[in-house]
């Protein structure tokens, strides 16, 4: 049997392989881009209607579709500080702002946090006339620190 993490690089071979999109695959299972995203790269476990979905789409084995169903442990990077720029300017904005936003939150809603169960994800593209932005909204419920 495959690992979470073997099937999501097969994942990533088979979309190039197959030419099948982040969106076409999400469509396919019935869930958000980014949730979709995140369960074929390991992150999340997929029932098993959704697992056969994205294997028969990516021309993927049964192997997979048993990884994909596997609970994850998730935030696994395979290093404490990611080398990836993509995923390493998210972890330098974190960083810088972080305090920021905490205070924010804090200020706003009170002593809590934002949850990263109960959560939404979206990426867009934004035209600028300097250069094309990408814009990242995080939408987690807000939940209360209960001190009893």
């Amino acid at each position: 049997m495959l690992s979470k993490g073997e099937a999501g690089e097969a994942v990533r071979q088979a979309k190039v392989k197959t030419g099948v999109t982040w969106a076409q695959l999400a469509e396919a299972v019935g869930r958000p881009l980014a949730w979709t995203t995140a369960a074929l790269l390991g992150q999340h476990p997929m029932s098993k209607d959704e697992a056969a979905t994205a294997v028969a789409l990516l021309e993927l084995g049964e192997d997979a579709a048993l990884a994909f169903q596997l609970q994850p442990t998730r935030g696994a990077l395979d290093a404490t500080v990611p080398v990836d720029p993509t995923i390493y300017r998210l972890y330098e904005v974190v960083q810088v702002y972080g305090p920021t936003i905490k205070e924010l939150i804090h200020e706003e809603f009170g002593d809590g946090i934002m949850s990263a169960i109960n959560f939404r994800l979206d990426v867009s593209r934004a035209p600028d006339p300097a250069g094309d932005r990408v814009v990242i909204t995080l939408d987690g419920k807000y939940l209360q620190y209960q001190w009893e």
